[in-house]
Parts: structure tokens; sequence; C-alpha cells
């Protein structure tokens, strides 16, 4: 099911045929090196993708993680989230690294912001290892605004909770 569009990208729910892309993801260090959690097997990306798939029926579900893929060709080429933190909707992407410097972070986050609009959600959150400068750059570019620094304690590292009201 498709969940928003963009100019090129289409988010939708994950499907199992997304599992080998989904594990490339999941287990390249570059690509997880500001989240949290270790890199799992292709087995427990297995487990995980299910379970994933699995929310979409749940009722009352806060966890929604849904895949991305290009329009030109269908392409895997991500993550997108959208969950609850304590009150506040948090979001949050994830490329594959082949795919990174093509503009899609940027394009799924103003995406984001017009589907949150529409759903009626008054403000969104977004947490950002202050490494991860590109990430900065493009919630700073959509007017979110710094509420809290901090250290995360799971991770160690500086991070910055930004916030976009709508």
């Amino acid at each position: 099911m498709i969940i928003f569009e963009t100019e090129r990208l289409i988010v939708r729910e994950l499907i199992l045929h997304d599992l080998d892309s989904f594990h490339e993801m999941q287990s390249n260090p570059k690509v997880m090196q500001y989240a949290e959690g270790e890199v799992k097997s292709y087995e427990e990306h297995k487990v995980e993708l299910k379970q994933l798939i699995g929310k979409y029926k749940e009722k009352g579900n806060d966890f929604w993680i849904y895949g991305i893929e290009r329009k030109e060709d269908s392409a895997f080429v991500g993550t997108f989230a959208l969950v609850k933190d304590g009150v506040d909707d948090e979001i949050g992407y994830r490329f594959l690294e082949k795919y990174w410097r093509n503009g899609y972070a940027s394009e799924i986050c103003e995406g984001l912001i017009t589907y949150c609009r529409l759903k009626g959600i008054k403000k969104l959150v977004g947490y950002v290892v202050d490494k991860n400068i590109a990430s900065a750059i493009i919630l700073k570019k959509y007017h979110f605004k710094i509420v809290k620094q901090f250290i995360n304690d799971d991770i160690g590292l500086a991070e910055t909770k930004y916030e976009l009201i709508l």
C-alpha cells in the first residue's frame, strides 16, 4: 500500500521482497553508525522485517516503518519511520549507501511534512547525532528548530532533538 509519493519516490508498506536490500542497508556500518543497535544476521533481519510488516495490522500501532522505492525502477532505496516518542511524532529515514547524495532524504522530508499536515499531525520531532551533519542540515532546511541537546545513553554520542510545529 502506498503511503505517499514525491517527485521521484514512493513511500509504501514494507514487503518481504525487500529483505535483501533491507539486510544490505541494516548491515552496513556506515549506514548504522549513528543508530543504536547491533548489525544483525540475514535471518535476524528477516524476523525483524516480518515484525515490521505485522505492525501494519496491529490495532493501536504507533510504530510505522515504511519502505522507500524509486519510481523509475522500483528499486528499494531505504526506510522511513513515523513513530510515537511519548507524546511526540518522531520521524526518521535511512538509505542504502549506494543511494546517498541523490537528494532523496530532502525529498522524503518535504513529502513527509505535507503528508503529516494532511493527517492532522501538529508537531514532528527528529533526533540527529551531532556528527551526522547532513541530516541536521536537512531538518534545518525544513525549519525544524533545536529544542534539546544531550548525550545519547545508548550510543554515547552527542545528539540534538529538533522540532517542527506544523
